[in-house]
């Protein structure tokens, strides 16, 4: 419980009515988790405006209404405040009632296309397993030393981010990771935290769908950087192009990675196999368990962010050394056939183009590598008949499938992806729209010593079809599938 008039300091309020000494017990901004004496906060959505629900709010016990828009009819019971932008108020007023608990650790913000989840659940893994307390925030799990809770977004909500960093801090936490989607800045639901770093991955297209240019998804990740404090560092991966970009406006101390040329932070790989990677990480050689050279990268930056975080280096490297692969990025099993599989997450064309280059460089020589690829539903579609392309160019065999379709209808998206298949790559596609059905036929092209690579969900444990999500497992699948096919 908390005074209205302290939820909203450093809000800029363009009107109040009513008394903001008044006790609220709970900030919502969906209107079905009002509870009594609550503050609602109304904002404007991509789906819905939260302005259309103040009265089911205030009925259902909030005794006070920040929004944008004040209704037509005041009731003298409540407190209506005015702002200019609800969503960027309700960062900072969820900050304020959570006592502003991301400055009582570290936390370190991860952005980009692709590798975060990989780099903020290393960050993660390394710092636990260098004897600290920790939370991080992904797209697949959140956790707050070894208690899981659910994901549901890459960045949760203002409220529901500053709750649980408020757990990780009287849990004992010292340092907190998370992944920042571009959604997250542009929806203001970093607003109000304190971040001690900032790391970019690279940037792709993605998300196309909702940023609609190009331009506005770099704007949306640079919004990122340009909110840093002067105590902050702003790690950049200088092996992308858009690197630069990120850091124009940053306050924040500014370094750079790169395993491609001079950098702040270098890292050279020496040998490149399916049993890991071996390094010269910053002049001090070491081996991984993690495969491929993007993964080289994804290190890299959690060596240079541990280092920028006052770690030791060779205490870094060692335990570095030490951590295993994250769930569905280049996870990979052997058949009793000699056939390898893998499941990655490669959702977007770099992704794709990455992982098949890691394959390339690894295989002997005389294996056909056989993808298995789709194209999620309902969103970016320009990316469709690209994968379907990078998959073909890389791949000696490729079976084009459902990811998840949503409400889209599968076939189409196939027809889509189809268009970037040339005709000198006709003979070599299929597509089969069953997930499961497209495994199995990847597993029966499949030679002794072939490479299956099943892209698109990896940790994912279901599929989302018109709207309803079915279990699967693509690594279940494959297991099963090869374990049959070996009968």
């Amino acid at each position: 419980m908390k005074l209205l008039r302290d939820i909203l300091y450093k809000t800029t309020l363009l009107e109040v009515n009513g008394s903001t000494n008044i006790a609220i017990t709970s900030i919502a901004f969906d209107s079905r988790k009002v509870a009594k004496d609550s503050l609602f906060v109304a904002v404007r959505g991509t789906a819905a405006d939260g302005h259309a629900f103040i009265s089911k709010a205030i009925e259902s016990g909030a005794i006070a209404i920040v929004c944008e828009e004040l209704p037509q009819e005041l009731n003298d019971k409540v407190t209506y405040v005015r702002v200019a932008d609800s969503a960027a108020s309700l960062g900072m007023m969820a900050a304020n009632y959570y006592d502003h608990p991301s400055e009582s650790l570290k936390l370190v913000g991860v952005t980009g296309t692709n590798g975060k989840t990989t780099t903020v659940t290393l960050l993660f893994k390394l710092f636990r397993a260098m004897g600290f307390k920790a939370g991080m925030f992904t797209t697949v799990r959140n956790m707050i030393n070894r208690d899981e809770i659910p994901s549901t977004h890459t960045t949760p909500d203002a409220i529901e981010l500053n709750r649980l960093l408020r757990q990780m801090v009287d849990e004992g936490c010292k340092y907190a990771f998370m992944e920042v989607s571009s959604h997250a800045v542009v929806q203001h639901r970093i607003t109000g935290l304190h971040f001690a770093g900032a790391v970019f991955t690279n940037i792709t297209h993605d998300h196309l769908d909702y940023h609609k240019t190009f331009d506005a998804y770099i704007k949306a990740k640079k919004g990122f950087f340009d909110q840093l404090g002067s105590d902050a560092f702003a790690l950049i991966n200088k092996d992308d192009s858009h690197a630069g970009v990120m850091v124009q406006n940053t306050r924040a101390l500014k370094r750079s990675y790169s395993v491609r040329s001079a950098a702040d932070f270098h890292c050279r790989i020496l040998e490149n196999q399916f049993a890991g990677l071996h390094l010269n990480m910053d002049g001090t050689e070491m081996w991984s368990k993690l495969i491929g050279s993007f993964n080289a990268s994804n290190m890299l930056a959690v060596y240079a962010s541990a280092v920028l975080l006052g770690q030791d280096k060779i205490n870094v490297l060692t335990t570095l050394s030490t951590l295993d692969s994250v769930e569905g990025r280049f996870q990979y099993l052997r058949g009793e056939n000699g056939i390898t599989a893998i499941v990655d997450y490669a959702h977007t064309p770099d992704a794709l183009e990455n992982v098949l280059k890691t394959i390339r460089d690894i295989r002997g020589g005389n294996e056909s590598v056989i993808t298995v690829v789709g194209c999620g539903g309902d969103r970016d579609k320009g990316k469709r008949p690209v994968m379907a392309s990078i998959a073909c160019t890389y791949s000696d065999r490729v079976v084009l499938t459902s990811d998840n379709p949503r409400s889209e209808n599968p076939e189409t998206i196939l027809q889509e992806m189809r268009a970037g298949v040339t005709p000198q790559h006709e003979r070599s596609v299929l597509s089969v729209s069953d997930r499961r059905e497209a495994i199995r036929t990847a597993i029966a092209l499949a030679q002794p010593g072939d490479i299956i690579l099943v892209a698109g969900k990896g940790h994912e444990k279901y599929q989302e079809i018109a709207g309803v999500k079915h279990p699967f497992d693509d690594m279940q699948v494959l297991r099963e599938s090869l374990k049959n096919a070996n009968a």
